[in-house]
């Protein structure tokens, strides 16, 4: 077992602490990603009551948080929660990339990649998340219709984000030909890749177990939300 694996139990704390400390926002113990980025935040690990008293004026869109259940203080709500999968890789996927596979930087590639991604997963992709890491996708007849990316990264690990694929192109394997993509990248730049899937999403579930991934932990995700 890697000796630092268990910065994946608070992964956005420790994502914040290291390779994504510029884009990282501290009040009272608790740690924030810019909300023009990413709308996670973490509590520092020593917090055992894992109480979160802050001013959350300025931020108005959900919040979220993974691990227990914490202690909130005026101005929040819980408006729910995620029962997600916590899955990680180990070894290169063992399939050949077969499909033309495009780096999104420019301008336009990254508003592809945005209403793709908001279209499917329309609330934790925000403004500034394709900047968090590289993106990729696939294109037919002109049209992004799959796409992944990087989201939170520590040293030693990166985090796969936004899997997605137009609902008229599931099934092709495109899914699959990205995953291949990026792992082998981040398994070179001797990174682990892991990623959080909701369990009750067993096709992605499955998807991910046939490709070499397993599941690390069950990982609850809290979503807290400002009373107006």
């Amino acid at each position: 077992m890697n000796t630092q694996e268990y910065k994946l139990d608070n992964p956005v704390w420790y994502s914040l602490n290291e390779l994504d400390k510029p884009y990282s926002i501290e009040c009272d113990g608790l740690k924030f990603y810019n909300p023009e980025y990413c709308p996670f935040l973490a509590l520092a690990p020593n917090r055992r009551k894992m109480e979160a008293m802050f001013d959350a004026t300025n931020f108005n869109d959900d919040l979220y948080v993974f691990g227990k259940k914490p202690s909130i203080g005026i101005g929040l709500t819980f408006s729910g929660y995620l029962s997600c999968c916590q899955m990680i890789l180990k070894k290169p996927i063992g399939i050949k990339i077969k499909e033309r596979i495009v780096e999104l930087k420019s301008r336009k590639q990254k508003a592809e990649l945005s209403n793709l991604v908001k279209s499917i997963l329309p609330t934790l992709f925000k403004n500034k998340s394709s900047d968090l890491g590289n993106y990729y996708g696939i294109y037919k007849k002109n049209n992004l219709v799959a796409a992944l990316g990087e989201r939170m990264k520590m040293d030693g690990y990166t985090e796969i984000s936004s899997v997605v694929t137009h609902p008229e192109y599931i099934g092709k394997g495109y899914a699959k030909q990205l995953l291949k993509h990026l792992t082998d990248q981040i398994l070179n730049e001797n990174k682990t890749p892991f990623l959080h899937v909701v369990e009750s999403n067993k096709a992605a579930i499955k998807l991910y177990e046939n490709l070499g991934f397993v599941t690390r932990q069950k990982l609850d995700c809290w979503i807290l939300r400002r009373v107006i």
